[in-house]
Order: structure tokens, then C-alpha cells, then sequence
């Protein structure tokens, strides 16, 4: 945390600036006349590096998907949760058009794909445009509660799956390949870049800033991001996919972009792909945590500040409601290093646990029974 303390950390959701090496188009036919013959130091590992990025571009890339919403052409900004990009006048007619919003992968040839939470809603409607661009309408959206993660099921077969690496063996320095849909508009963008650091830990918000999570354990990176490139994936240069592209640093800040190892979501995907479902503890709401300075500031206690208060969900089975602050849960205090989403994800479905909460300058406590993650 300490480490954005500075800059807003923004999750992009609308890929990446092109910047592959030139120089390794010449080849000793080409030099000047006297050197053909002689050998360049370094020419062989550029020509090298560019040939491995390459091939891994043109391996991955009919596994890299657009993700676009349906809307009404009346209202081309209805449903867009990160906001007006310039000034656009509004089309007229009501015909159904789809703008891109964000990026995904393909996991499985049975039409299983990965992308950020933050990029798709279960109240609206979207379609996935493959890389030989037909459109699959998404059948069902699998949040996980506990990452920014959500996977999508379309109907299709045959299709060409990544193949997932280990981000345990990561080394800061070592070449990464994001790839994704830069603005919405332009699909399978390619940047290249270095793993600038690891472990990373942020606090995220969207561009209204009213839907924040705290990521821990992340990847930052230099490989160029921007808004579109929400659940693309980082790539090592042997292809497989090391994490999932997430977050920008805005402001002054430059070339710092964040990414979800891809460990952290094996266990969802695996358990998905086996059971068509994600089984997370989880309680129902939307929040952000207020952190030591901020609760000095407003004269509040630490804790999750609730947003909303999912219908159906325990929270509200609980009682719980806006603008309350999760304090404790069994015991545990909520802080800036121990938050509501390490601590529920040590609780297990269906466990009855005390939770404190603040609520109109009074500190009240109710029983709460842990649910599974998507009901």
C-alpha cells in the first residue's frame, strides 16, 4: 500500500501501444557495402528477441478476445462503468450496437474465457468478438469474489486456449508481452515491456472512483496499458500467460501498470473448469477499506466502509445496510494490513461468525452466516 500512496491506482477497462524492435530488420544483405560480411555485436540477440516475440504474437493471438456491451445506439454511454472518454454525440435510432470495454482470454476450446470483474456486470448484456472477429453473445458471467477475476461462457467449440506459466518463478527484469484491446477500438494491440517489480500491493479504483479493492501480491510492469486492456493477458516470451493485465497508475505517473499473477487464479479457474462453478466464502458486499490516515481525518473507526449491500446476499440477510463500517469479524480487526478480504477468505461456506460493525456513531455486532461466492 505504501507504494501508491502518491498516484491513483485506475482499473482499466477500455491491448497496448505498438513498440516492437526495428533494428532487427536488417540483415547482412542489407548493411552498407565493406561490413556485410562482419558481425554487429548485439544485431544476433536483437533479431533473436524480435523472433520470439513475434512467434509468441502470432501463437497467442487467436486466443486473445475483445469483450464489448450491448447498448442501445440512442444511448452509446448507457451501462459504462468507467465513464465519458471526449465528447460523443449520441447516435439516433434504437438498433443494439456493441462498444468494446475490455479484453479476455481464451482457457478452454469449449468456450470458457478470463477477464477482470471490474469489466463485466450481471445486470447487462455482452459479446465476445474472437480474433477472426465472429461474435458470441456471453451466456453467463463467474465473478470471484475474492480476486478480480470473472470468467465468461459463450457457446462455442474449437477454439484455441492459452497456455497458462507459473508467475511464481518470475524475475523483475525479465521480458513481458501484454496483449489486449487498447481503447476498445483496437483489438490484440502489442506492447513489450520488463517485469518492473513483484508482490506489489495497491488499492484500485475505477475512474469514479466509487468501486475501489485492495490487490495484493500483483506485478507491476512497463509494458505499456491503457484503458481497454482490462483482463488481457501478460505474457512471458515463451507464450504462456503469467498474469492478467488489471490496473494503471494515473498522474504523473508513467509506464506502471499492474497485473494479477496468474497462480493466484488457478485455483478459481481449475475449479470452474472442473465444476462449472467458483466456491468463495463470501459475505455480499461492495466496499472500500478506511484506512488509518482516513479514519484519523473523518473521525472514523478502521474498517470496510459498505457501498452496497448485495440483495439476497448474507450481508443483507444479516441486516446490514449502506454506509456501515465493518469493523471486526470473529475477533479479527479490520486494518490497513489485515482487510475484509483476507479475512473472509480464511472463513469457510456456511460458517456462523460475529461481525461488529459501526452504524450511526454506535458500534453494534450481529451473527452472520458465511455464503458461497455467486449465490
Amino acid at each position: 500500500m505504501n507504494q501508491a500512496k502518491n498516484f491513483l491506482i485506475l482499473l482499466i477497462g477500455v491491448g497496448l501501444g505498438v513498440g516492437l524492435f526495428a533494428a532487427s530488420q536488417y540483415a547482412n544483405k542489407n548493411l552498407p557495402k565493406g561490413i556485410a560480411n562482419q558481425s554487429i555485436p548485439g544485431e544476433q540477440i536483437v533479431i533473436r528477441e524480435k523472433s520470439d516475440i513475434v512467434d509468441v504474437v502470432k501463437n497467442v493471438g487467436p486466443s486473445v478476445v475483445s469483450i464489448a456491451i450491448k447498448r442501445s445506439a440512442r444511448n452509446p454511454f448507457e451501462n459504462d462503468p468507467f465513464g465519458v472518454f471526449g465528447e460523443r454525440s449520441p447516435s439516433q435510432g434504437a438498433q443494439p450496437t456493441e462498444s468494446g470495454i475490455g479484453t479476455g482470454f481464451i482457457i478452454s476450446k469449449e468456450g470458457v474465457i478470463v477477464t477482470n470483474k471490474h469489466v463485466v456486470q450481471d445486470n447487462a448484456s455482452y459479446v465476445v468478438i474472437t480474433n477472426d472477429n465472429k461474435k458470441y453473445d456471453v451466456k453467463k458471467i463467474t465473478p470471484d469474489p475474492l480476486n478480480d477475476l470473472a470468467l465468461l461462457k459463450i457457446d462455442a467449440s474449437g477454439l484455441k486456449a492459452v497456455q497458462m506459466g507459473d508467475s511464481s518463478k518470475l524475475e523483475v527484469g525479465q521480458t513481458v508481452v501484454a496483449m489486449g484491446n487498447a481503447l476498445g477500438e483496437f483489438k490484440n494491440t502489442v506492447t513489450v515491456g520488463v517485469v518492473s517489480g513483484l508482490d506489489r500491493e495497491i488499492e484500485a479504483s475505477d475512474q469514479s472512483g466509487r468501486n475501489s479493492e485492495r490487490l495484493g501480491n500483483v506485478i507491476q510492469t512497463d509494458a505499456a496499458i491503457n484503458p481497454g486492456n482490462s483482463g488481457g493477458p501478460l505474457l512471458n516470451i515463451a507464450g504462456q500467460v503469467i498474469g492478467i493485465n488489471t490496473a494503471v497508475a494515473s498522474g504523473y505517473a508513467q509506464n506502471i501498470g499492474f497485473a494479477l499473477p496468474i497462480n493466484s487464479a488457478k485455483p478459481a479457474l481449475e475449479e470452474f473448469l472442473a465444476l462449472g462453478k467458483i466456491s468463495r466464502p463470501y459475505l455480499g458486499v461492495e466496499y472500500r477499506m478506511i484506512t488509518k490516515r482516513l479514519a484519523l481525518i473523518n473521525e472514523l473507526p478502521e474498517g470496510a466502509y459498505v457501498f452496497a449491500v448485495v440483495q439476497g446476499g448474507p450481508a443483507e440477510r444479516a441486516k446490514l445496510r449502506a454506509e456501515d463500517i465493518i469493523i471486526e469479524i470473529d475477533g479479527k480487526k479490520l486494518t490497513e494490513e489485515n482487510d475484509l478480504a483476507s479475512i473472509v477468505r480464511n472463513l469457510k461456506i456456511n460458517q456462523q461468525v460475529e461481525l461488529k460493525y459501526f452504524r450511526e456513531n454506535k458500534t453494534e455486532s450481529t451473527q452472520i452466516t458465511v455464503g458461497e461466492g455467486g449465490e
